[in-house]
């Protein structure tokens, strides 16, 4: 049976959150084994206070914890025995590991993500690759959000390749459209670095390129897949998640100002929270580290129960649509193809 590991001390409300959601995940899904990593007193005591299949669930101590004060690749070599990584150790070297996920600390877990688990052969940069709600009522993919601030043009069309296979493995979309992050939609937008990976974009086999897409297109436009850099890819990230918190502020403020706009949010109760839970990506879980041997899950730092159960099962939809088998053979092909080409 599958394994699933949970680094049940990272995060801003570890261990708390961490078990709850993964043992709310064992509850819901049947069909894989939960192994936590972490000080072994405190998820015992975490443990203690729920109703769960005892055999489904494994503890890993571990006498260290990886903070996000700490210098990400100090950290990784140093602590050797916190459930970071003890637990990347345990994706790389058991072969019933399908998939880890990790509230902590975002470099540390690039880092030992490259460093224990090892990146796919051809892959040139893992990258961070979160799903964001959108208008037509499924996700988009942005890849990158964060692990390569820094891109050359051969990076961004790697991302795409890598994202595509993603979208096709998780979330069954057949033939994914990709859009390439830009100041706008013409092609000669951007500067010499995105004007160019655009045109490796377009020669790229495998991918569905449609074009140049805005920061709005995101949430709004008619591409599975948004390719950026790292920068401006964290930076629309934490933009749409700052938006989806103002909206919700701004209508929580508006419908309690008066007696009247209290009763007429009864009748747009459900409309309202409608909006609301599109707004909120956590639904989705986290960042897939896309490149790597093996599934890896980035949930926020601040993740609670819910978005801890999401991302247990992103990795398990990951791992079971055929994430790693899909990269490979994407990455086999574009290999014979360029032999052949030779």
């Amino acid at each position: 049976m599958v394994k699933i590991i949970v680094d049940a001390m990272g995060g801003d409300n570890a261990p708390a959150e961490i078990v709850k959601g993964a043992l709310d995940a064992v509850k819901e899904r049947e069909g894989f084994r939960l192994v936590l990593t972490g000080d072994e007193d405190l998820i015992a005591r975490e443990l203690e206070k729920y109703t769960y299949d005892a055999s489904r669930v494994e503890v890993v101590a571990c006498s260290q914890v990886i903070t996000n004060d700490d210098v990400p690749t100090q950290a990784v070599r140093a602590k050797r025995d916190s459930s970071l990584v003890v637990g990347l150790n345990l994706l790389k070297n058991d072969a019933e590991a399908g998939g880890f996920v990790s509230a902590g600390s975002t470099g540390a877990v690039l880092t030992g993500g490259i460093m224990f688990v090892g990146r796919l052969k051809g892959v040139m940069r893992p990258a961070l690759c979160p799903a964001i709600p959108n208008a037509r009522g499924t996700v988009t993919l942005l890849c990158d959000c964060g692990a390569n601030a820094e891109c050359k043009p051969a990076y961004l069309a790697q991302f795409g390749v890598m994202a595509s296979a993603y979208a096709k493995a998780a979330f069954g979309v057949k033939e994914p459209r990709v859009g390439l992050l830009t100041n706008g939609t013409e092609e000669h937008k951007g500067d010499p670095m995105h004007q160019e990976a655009h045109q490796l974009l377009k020669e790229t086999k495998g991918i569905c390129f449609a074009g140049n897409v805005e920061g709005r297109d995101i949430m709004y436009g008619d591409v599975d897949v948004v390719v950026s850099d790292g920068f401006s890819g964290n930076i629309a990230l934490k933009s749409i998640e700052g938006c989806g918190k103002t909206v919700a502020a701004m209508l929580k403020k508006e419908f309690t100002a008066s007696f009247s706009r209290k009763l007429s949010y009864l009748f747009a109760r459900k409309s309202i929270k409608g909006l609301s839970r599109a707004l909120d990506y956590s639904r989705f879980g986290g960042s897939v580290f896309v490149g790597l041997k093996k599934v890896v899950i980035k949930s926020h730092g601040s993740s609670k129960a819910f978005s801890i159960k999401m991302s247990v099962f992103q990795a398990l939809d990951a791992y079971r649509g055929g994430l790693i088998p899909t990269l490979e053979s994407m990455f086999a092909a574009a290999d014979a193809a360029d032999e052949a080409q030779a």
